[in-house]
C-alpha cells in the first residue's frame, strides 16, 4: 500500500502541491513554517529585497545552520576511538588470560 498523500504548502505566496510520507508530514510543515518565519524576519529587515533575494537569504541561512548541525552531530571522531580503546582491551584480556 502507498502510504504518500498530496499536501499543500505555502512558501512566499505561492502554493506548492507535495506528494509526501504520512509520516514525514509534521516535519514538512514545520520546514514550511520556519521558511515563513525567516522570510517575515528578512521582511521586515529588507523591506525593499525582492521575494527571490528573501528566498536566496533564507535557503542561506538554513542551509548554515544545517551544515553546522551535521558538523555536531558528527561521531567519526568518538567511533574511531572506541575502536582504538576496544582494540586496546581486547589485547589486554588477551594477555591477561595466556
Amino acid at each position: 500500500m502507498d502510504d504518500k498523500f498530496l499536501i499543500h504548502v505555502e512558501i512566499a505566496g505561492k502554493s506548492y502541491g507535495l506528494r509526501i510520507n504520512r509520516d514525514e508530514e509534521q516535519v514538512v510543515r514545520e520546514a514550511v513554517r520556519q521558511i515563513r518565519i525567516k522570510m517575515d524576519q528578512y521582511r521586515k529587515k529588507y523591506s525593499e529585497v525582492d521575494v527571490k533575494d528573501l528566498l536566496a537569504m533564507v535557503t542561506f541561512q538554513l542551509s548554515v545552520e544545517n551544515l553546522k548541525l551535521e558538523d555536531k552531530n558528527d561521531t567519526s571522531p568518538f567511533t574511531e576511538k572506541i575502536r582504538e580503546l576496544t582494540g586496546e582491551l581486547e589485547g589486554y584480556l588477551m594477555d591477561k588470560s595466556l
